[in-house]
């Protein structure tokens, strides 16, 4: 996951305007940040991560710092994007649309068709976890942040952080643990 020691050239190169290098950057992390979007409003995800690529387009002049930093960075934004979003909605009256009820087009290669199913079963499942828990979750798994960052990006104390996605993951291991059925013994011959 990432650029590892290509990301300072293509950063340098992206900051220029070198199409291939905001190509690049897009495509490693684009779809970390629609994944987490759309866990977190499926409905304007999309709509988000338009706005998180625009701000990106916008500061990457000024961004300073290694591929964690810039990882950092652009969940930050994509955070503040959907908090700017939820202060908006709850604003103005909406009816928003369930998730079960949007048609997302398959994958034309199967491969691809078993990832997506597989994300939107994880999706769903951190769905069903309390807001608080299912954003450190998906930060620490899609970001692909350590404590100390997310901490920083949701404004919590490291320990704190530690404490929810321990308490998530705990959670999501007892809803996925077989099911304790005794075998059935054969009967006397």
């Amino acid at each position: 996951m990432g650029l590892g020691a290509r990301f300072e050239c293509v950063l340098a190169a992206a900051q220029t305007g070198a199409e291939w290098a905001l190509t690049a950057l897009y495509r490693d992390l684009h779809p970390a940040v629609l994944r987490y979007l759309y866990s977190q409003d499926p409905a304007d995800a999309e709509d988000l991560a338009s706005e998180t690529w625009l701000d990106v387009a916008r500061g990457l002049q000024r961004f300073d710092g290694d591929e964690t930093a810039f990882r950092r960075w652009i969940f930050t934004i994509a955070r503040r994007r959907l908090l700017d979003h939820r202060r908006a909605t709850a604003r103005r009256r909406t009816h928003p649309i369930p998730v079960e009820s949007l048609h997302l087009e398959a994958p034309d290669c199967a491969d691809e068709a078993m990832a997506f199913a597989s994300t939107r079963a994880a999706l769903a499942r951190l769905a069903c976890l309390p807001p608080e828990q299912a954003e450190v979750v998906l930060l620490r798994v899609l970001a692909d942040l350590d404590v100390e960052d997310v901490a920083k990006i949701v404004g919590k104390r490291p320990g704190t952080v530690r404490v929810l996605q321990h308490r998530a993951l705990k959670r999501l291991a007892g809803e996925l643990a077989p099911s304790r059925v005794t075998p059935r013994t054969s009967e006397a011959m």
